[in-house]
């Protein structure tokens, strides 16, 4: 194709118009929501409408707590939160395992799903209560978890569950949670931006600074907000997104697998735009390269570590060798993605194997 084509949504979506719009629109005259002068209420005002149409637009429970985006949130929970042991998934994102150091790991199948036996067992061995972190959706392969499940056995263990829902959010029904972590650049928003929602906000320690009720300090970017809001609108104006992006993968996956292409988490419920798929015997950070080469932008692994030439921990938790998983690329589409775009890579991908993958053994 002439032009690049961005197919790397789950690691930052292209801002929308309106989103970019509305940002603008709460630039002119802004002033800190937290001064007392009729600016500054104003401010306040537009922040809480904001606040309330986000927490509606995602369907949350609980209470909206800015924060800079999904990390931080993350961190926010994983450090403050009154409960004591911290339980993780071998597949969370490294924000997790940076803010819980020394937290018990709960294995994965080979699809990537939360070993709920194991887990179970795991809640049995620490003293209550315990802090349970799962990705609703993962930001590698697009597995979903079983969140309902894990969050009853959490609860009947006397524990609270932390979903990370940064993928998730918009594409899969709100999970029922204690804390729920988000952020804007997901969704069409603009980076910079994210929530924890927390259910009882008991649970949660205060922190420094008087904003957003103590829990967060620093001054909301209420531009940046506002992009959210008029984001999520763009989202739920476009009803159809998810099932349209869906029927492109699955047309991407059948050309990829047709061409000796092994999909991550295949044989189970996954997102509905992201396809992690290797090429045998060929390194990512090669693969990369030749596609940019081509016009496509897509990612190696999560987009914070693609840069480091290493195995995907996710991947080597599904039980894939460090080999193969350093030979897997992460594909994921949104809602511009067309179907030109997603023919015009799956031809690109083509070639590229063609000329570069091991023929079968005979």
């Amino acid at each position: 194709m002439s032009e690049r084509v961005y197919l790397d949504y789950a690691a930052s979506a292209p801002v929308d118009a309106e989103a970019v719009a509305a940002m603008a629109e709460a630039a002119i005259g802004w002033a800190n929501p937290s001064s007392v002068h009729a600016d500054g209420r104003a401010a306040r005002a537009r922040l809480e409408d904001a606040r309330r149409a986000i927490a509606t637009a995602l369907g949350a429970r609980g209470t909206l707590v800015f924060t800079s985006g999904g990390s931080e949130a993350l961190t926010i929970a994983l450090g403050r939160a009154r409960e004591g042991p911290r339980l993780i998934s071998a597949v969370e994102h490294s924000a997790v395992w940076a803010a819980a150091p020394g937290a018990t790991v709960v294995p994965v199948d080979a699809n990537g799903i939360v070993d709920v036996d194991a887990l179970r067992a795991l809640l049995g061995t620490v003293e209550p209560p315990v802090l349970v972190a799962i990705m609703h959706a993962n930001n590698e392969t697009g597995v979903v978890q079983p969140v309902a499940a894990i969050g009853a056995l959490v609860r009947d263990a006397g524990g609270v569950l932390l979903v990370d829902a940064v993928q998730s959010a918009g594409k899969l029904p709100w999970p029922d949670a204690d804390f729920v972590a988000v952020s804007a650049h997901k969704m069409g928003g603009p980076p910079g931006v994210g929530a924890l929602i927390v259910r009882d906000t008991a649970t949660l320690s205060a922190g420094a600074g008087g904003q957003e009720g103590g829990y967060r300090g620093g001054t909301e970017n209420l531009p940046g907000i506002a992009g959210w809001a008029a984001a999520m609108d763009a989202r739920a104006a476009d009803a159809g997104w998810c099932g349209r992006v869906r029927n492109l993968r699955e047309r991407l996956e059948a050309r990829l697998i047709g061409a000796r292409g092994t999909i991550a988490g295949a044989r189970t419920e996954r997102l509905p735009g992201i396809t992690c798929v290797a090429l045998p015997g060929v390194e990512a950070m090669r693969q990369l390269m030749i596609l940019d080469l081509d016009g496509f932008g897509v990612s190696a692994g999560a987009a914070c570590s693609s840069g480091r030439v290493k195995a995907s921990h996710v991947l080597t938790a599904m039980g894939w060798s460090e080999a193969a998983a350093g030979e897997a690329i992460r594909v994921s589409l949104g809602w511009s993605t067309t179907e030109a775009e997603v023919e015009a890579f799956a031809d690109a991908w083509e070639r590229m194997a063609a000329r570069l993958m091991r023929p079968p053994a005979a």
